[in-house]
């Protein structure tokens, strides 16, 4: 473990990886699965940690029949379940085909059978089945126009429930009568399973009538066919759905175990470790500046040989985009509580999404210490300028402080850490 003082970029994101490690379904999945059932067995599954979740499966169980949806460039090396590539966070031709494929796996299923889904986040881009009337093209406008407006991630994910063929509990009654088991990875604020990958195998309470106030209040521009689509008969399951009556999920890995974990951690590492939240949601880069003003009072406050004090959250910040920059909400979150900090001595800070891609970038995340404003001037890039033009990509690159993991293989959303150390 780096030194948290002399290295504290790489102490937090030493950090970091160890919260993506607790969450690493080789590590969690073995654990909750039943033995082997004695019928047909089918495994599905669909989000950026359905592969790696499958891979776990057949380690435990040896090969076995299925197919499950990932990302492009999170397959796994599985023997017998076949692994499907497809766009996030906006969904594709690959996607929806490759849906349709799921469903036709579970299509002839009976009550001696058993199902067992692999769901993690990024699994209500990867599922992909408009409800009739609409097109590909037409989700792909809503997807972009939800992730442009800074809708919370429960508003997001209710107006795509009701357009869809498969969200919000309908791959699970696609399943009846066959014994459902879904294993949840969650990567949203409160660990609702109907929230997960816009719940698939969950049932929903939410109405049509819901999903269109979403859209009115988030000022949210639809085509009027897609307004029409979601005004028809849903095909969203209530939970009181016989349908759901075999259906058991379990949530396998959180936010909250991973920030235990690296705080457990920091801990050990004599620091004094402050846990604000694992479900934090809002703009990036408001919580960012609530967060770097409550680390300056903290800072003036400690005495030279107290603590080191650590800040940890999670949860799903949102970007409401005001320029036409390439950003995601964690490098925005840093470079906000960089502009705030403004330099000061002693205060670190980083933030990376727990997949390994913040916003639609390749990129987990960022870091800022004390000498971010000289790297800027050096790299002739102005921090403000950046966070207005919603550029906060850009930014680090420039001045060479991305945080870059490549594919993670799970998901529990998004990593804060502020590090404050004692003034000299």
């Amino acid at each position: 473990m780096a030194n948290h003082a002399a290295q504290p970029k790489d102490f937090l994101t030493q950090l970091f990886k160890e919260a993506v490690a607790t969450a690493d379904p080789m590590r969690v999945v073995a654990q909750h699965l039943p033995p082997r059932p004695t019928g047909r067995l089918v495994i599905v599954g669909a989000g950026k940690a359905s592969a790696r979740m499958a891979e776990a499966v057949e380690a435990e169980y040896g090969p076995c029949k299925g197919f499950v949806i990932t990302r492009y460039g999170y397959e796994r090396p599985t023997k017998s379940i076949e692994i499907a590539q497809a766009a996030h966070p906006v969904p594709d031709a690959n996607g929806q085909m490759a849906t349709q494929r799921l469903l036709e796996k579970v299509s002839d299923l009976t009550a001696d059978d058993t199902v067992i889904a692999l769901i993690s986040g990024g699994g209500s881009a990867l599922l992909c089945a408009p409800t009739p009337g609409l097109t590909l093209a037409d989700k792909i406008e809503v997807n972009r126009a939800l992730l442009a407006s800074g809708a919370a991630i429960g508003d997001m994910n209710v107006v795509r429930k009701h357009l869809s063929c498969v969200k919000g509990g309908q791959l699970a009654a696609a399943c009846y009568p066959a014994r459902l088991l879904t294993l949840l990875i969650s990567d949203v604020p409160g660990d609702d399973p109907a929230e997960i990958a816009s719940g698939p195998t969950v049932g929903d309470k939410s109405t049509p009538q819901d999903a269109l106030a979403i859209l009115e209040r988030h000022k949210i521009p639809v085509a009027p066919n897609i307004r029409q689509a979601i005004a028809n008969d849903s095909h969203v399951i209530h939970p009181d759905d016989p349908r759901l009556a075999r259906a058991e999920t379990k949530i396998i890995a959180a936010p909250s175990h991973s920030l235990a974990a690296a705080a457990a951690i920091a801990s050990n590492e004599g620091l004094d470790v402050r846990i604000l939240g694992d479900a934090l949601e809002g703009e990036a880069r408001d919580l960012a500046v609530e967060q770097a003003e409550f680390a300056l009072s903290l800072q003036s406050k400690l005495a030279k040989g107290d603590k080191p004090i650590l800040l940890l959250s999670g949860g799903e910040c949102t970007v409401t985009r005001r320029g036409d920059g390439v950003g995601g909400p964690n490098a925005e979150y840093v470079l906000s509580a960089a502009v705030t900090l403004n330099g000061q001595a002693g205060i670190h800070v980083l933030a990376c999404d727990t997949d390994g891609v913040d916003g639609a970038a390749e990129v987990a995340g960022a870091y800022a210490g004390p000498d971010m404003p000289a790297l800027a001037r050096n790299a002739k890039t102005d921090p403000q300028t950046a966070l207005a033009n919603n550029d906060a990509h850009t930014f680090f690159a420039r001045i060479e402080s991305q945080i870059i993991t490549g594919p993670t293989l799970t998901n529990v959303n998004d990593f804060r850490a502020i590090l404050i150390l004692p003034q000299a």
